[in-house]
């Protein structure tokens, strides 16, 4: 037993030399120089590499960047009501002209989108220096007015327009003159349902209104020529002004038969030679109107409610005169 506790002893001790020798100054040092070697190689295969990298970038520059033949010659854009190529240039800022790969056609197409009278915008780059660009404008369906909140009732430049899916916007320069004879629904005044350029309109007076501009629309496709404004009188009924000034109460439904008596008033009246000053479309039978006169009080008139037959009759009419007129 003593024997083999005597070769442990022995045995440790010369591990501790070992050791020492190992880590003698020397030896350290070799080391030291060995893994700086090391790094040094490192390093100089990372500058060759980036050495590389920074040729390739400046070959990228010098071909494309700073290539004349790629600088933007031609800004392609479809013909719209909102914007043209110079309000283009001037809302991306390409003053001096850039190189095409200097533009972002992303940053471009967020900006187009930020207007508030364009739907849709699509930005593309074509070689070698065009610049195409696509835009959906808003369709504008009426103009909108509440003096309350600075939306004045005239129909102006600036004014504010309300597209097909209820999102308003202001009227664009270019969309002025095609706007003039849409009709105006006229909104109170509400800070729970804001008029926000670029945002639907949340009034319910407006759904309402909507409603029946749809079902003139549906009846008569001539409606906008003869329909002024539209606004919603109480929690009942609606009134719509035509551009000769008659003033016609609707209920909030059953528009189609009211927009076909009114038709049909209408033109009766010109045929027999009198003006009418009000109408009240909400009862079926016997609606009553006063008539405009300078020389006599204005009286009601019962008008007789159209028979379902006659609506018809008088839709086919249309119809087949509007076919006629495109033919």
């Amino acid at each position: 037993m003593s024997k083999r506790h005597t070769s442990k002893v022995r045995r440790h001790s010369r591990s501790k030399v070992l050791e020492v020798r190992v880590m003698s100054p020397r030896i350290a040092w070799f080391r030291f120089l060995g893994f700086l070697g090391g790094v040094t190689k490192y390093a100089l295969v990372l500058a060759a590499v980036g050495g590389i990298g920074w040729g390739g970038w400046q070959g990228i520059q010098h071909a494309f960047y700073k290539n004349p033949d790629f600088q933007l010659k031609v800004i392609d854009l479809n013909a719209n009501p909102v914007i043209n190529e110079a309000g283009l240039a001037e809302l991306i800022g390409i003053s001096p002209p850039p190189s095409l790969f200097d533009i972002d056609v992303a940053g471009v197409t967020a900006k187009l989108k930020g207007l508030p009278g364009i739907a849709e915008a699509k930005t593309e780059r074509h070689l070698p220096g065009t610049l195409l660009v696509r835009v959906v404008a808003r369709t504008p369906k009426a103009w909108i007015s509440c003096p309350e909140a600075g939306l004045p009732k005239a129909r102006q430049r600036g004014g504010m327009l309300v597209d097909q899916a209820g999102v308003a916007y202001p009227c664009p320069d270019l969309q002025l003159e095609t706007s003039l004879n849409l009709p105006m629904i006229q909104l109170p005044h509400s800070q729970k349902f804001p008029i926000t350029a670029g945002k639907p309109i949340g009034h319910p007076e407006f759904a309402h209104c909507c409603r029946l501009l749809d079902s003139a629309a549906a009846a008569d496709p001539e409606s906008l020529d003869w329909v002024d404004s539209v606004r919603q009188v109480n929690a009942w009924s609606l009134l719509l002004v035509t551009r000769q000034g008659i003033s016609s109460t609707f209920g909030l439904g059953d528009h189609e038969r009211q927009i076909q008596s009114l038709r049909m008033a209408m033109d009766h009246s010109n045929q027999k030679g009198y003006s009418i000053a009000t109408i009240n479309l909400i009862p079926k039978h016997n609606i009553p109107i006063t008539l405009r006169s300078e020389s006599a009080t204005p009286r009601a008139i019962p008008v007789a409610e159209p028979s379902p037959a006659e609506i018809r009759q008088d839709r086919r009419s249309r119809d087949l005169k509007t076919l006629l007129d495109r033919n």
